[in-house]
């Protein structure tokens, strides 16, 4: 008991006391000394090992890791995107997702195509495949600065492969910005055409042969970037010095490497009727509508729409320059005969309604002059005959303006031109049948919509 009493004693006393108890007991100072040494060495140590003893690292991830500043809400949406993104990863590969936009786009529904392009940007963010699509897939949209922001984030990955984005940022961009991406674009478009051995027959501007992959590009792509340049310096650039010659040498290069573009015989005629070169801007015009007018007629005869033969036929605003042209040549029935495709393939824009109603008018005006210059009466037959062309001037007059109101357009010279037009013929026609159908999601015009159509100056 004296035992047990003495070491719990010197164990857990402090020190003072145990000096005292030591001397008490008649013990010698140097025994406690070398009992302190050992007590610090054994049981002070290992009290000081478990007292700095190292936590266990905790090697957990961190949730809210990024998620600072966010609220609740937010957090949970951003969570939840991230478990929908890993979700997508394991069942849809990027493949699958691109062959469901495609899907999409092909039936127009751009919304849902949108979705799909996404993922697949998610599962892979630097493929230049997605971005392309999704940079198209924006302009649909038009969402302008996602394409933007998209292309040039393909651009940043890959400046010299893939002539595309450089078209469509081209596209995107005005004045001398667009001129610089549409050069881009056509040098990346050179180097690839070289490389695929076909630049040996760029001068002379064969067609492409039918069993050519449609994914390569062709002269014909070269031909149409050079347009674009060429559009730019009749247009947005037109008052910079040198434009006009500027412009004359972009048409000429991209016929050159596609003799039959009906877009560059087209420019060439615009170019021409400014510089007051009519009768050779008709001949150039005449022969750009001869390649692809009739080949649209017989497609509407047979109610088919073969692909070769809309590869051949230009773009919808393209065509009603050709309309403003030909309007401007007197050549009014192919005009009608243009105008009436577009009429078939888009009823909802107003210019081509105002443009139907003008040259109806102008139809009306010529043959009551003829009739004046050999001084007769106009016969029965022509009586009849400038009846229905009033009646379809006024009927297409009064859906341009009906039209012009609904889509909340804002083109006064326009408006102003249709309302007098409609005072000489006898007002608005009257009744349902005058009034154009509308989509339900139609988006109201602007002076930049009807901006992009004015290619072409025409004398009012």
């Amino acid at each position: 008991m004296c035992t047990v009493y003495f070491k719990l004693t010197l164990t857990y006393c402090p020190r003072v006391f145990r000096v005292s108890l030591w001397e008490k007991w008649g013990l010698s100072p140097g025994i406690l000394e070398i009992y302190d040494a050992f007590f610090f060495r054994m049981g002070g140590q290992a009290k000081g090992k478990k007292k700095n003893k190292p936590k266990r690292k905790d090697n957990r991830p961190n949730r809210d890791e990024g998620f600072v500043g966010l609220s609740p809400q937010e957090r949970m949406k951003v969570r939840m995107q991230e478990k929908a993104k890993k979700k997508t990863a394991e069942k849809y590969s990027v493949e699958q997702l691109l062959q469901k936009t495609e899907e999409c786009m092909d039936s127009f529904d751009f919304e849902m195509a949108s979705l799909f392009c996404r993922r697949a940007l998610d599962v892979e963010p630097t493929n230049l495949q997605v971005l392309d699509m999704l940079g198209h897939v924006s302009s649909e949209l038009g969402d302008t600065q996602k394409a933007k922001e998209v292309f040039l984030r393909a651009v940043e990955l890959s400046p010299d492969v893939g002539h595309s984005k450089y078209m469509y940022l081209g596209q995107i961009h005005t004045g001398r910005e667009a001129v610089d991406y549409y050069t881009k674009g056509i040098q990346v478009l050179l180097n690839t055409l070289e490389k695929q051995g076909t630049t040996t027959t760029a001068l002379a501007g064969a067609a492409a042969p039918p069993d050519e992959d449609p994914e390569l590009p062709t002269e014909k792509d070269v031909s149409v970037a050079y347009c674009s340049i060429a559009e730019i310096y009749l247009t947005d650039l037109c008052m910079e010095e040198g434009a006009a010659d500027k412009c004359r040498e972009f048409i000429e290069k991209a016929l050159q490497y596609r003799h039959d573009n009906p877009e560059a015989l087209q420019l060439m005629a615009s170019y021409l009727f400014s510089t007051e070169r009519n009768q050779e801007g008709k001949d150039y015009l005449l022969k750009s509508v001869g390649m692809w007018l009739p080949a649209l007629k017989r497609r509407a005869a047979s109610s088919s729409a073969g692909e070769d033969i809309q590869n051949e036929i230009p773009p919808y605003e393209s065509r009603i320059t050709t309309a403003k042209l030909l309007i401007e040549s007197e050549e009014y029935e192919m005009a009608v005969d243009v105008l009436e495709s577009l009429l078939e393939e888009d009823d909802e824009v107003v210019q081509v309604w105002y443009l139907s109603g003008w040259v109806c008018y102008l139809q009306l005006e010529k043959a009551k002059e003829q009739q004046e210059r050999e001084g007769r009466e106009a016969t029965e037959e022509e009586k009849e005959e400038g009846t229905a062309l009033k009646e379809a001037a006024r009927s297409y007059l009064t859906n341009a303006k009906k039209l012009y109101n609904k889509l909340r357009c804002d083109d006064q010279p326009m408006l102003e031109h249709v309302e007098q037009l409609l005072g000489e013929l006898g007002g608005e026609v009257e009744g349902e049948d005058a009034d154009p159908a509308l989509d339900e999601d139609f988006e109201p015009c602007s002076d930049d919509d009807e901006e992009e159509d004015a290619e072409a100056p025409m004398e009012h």
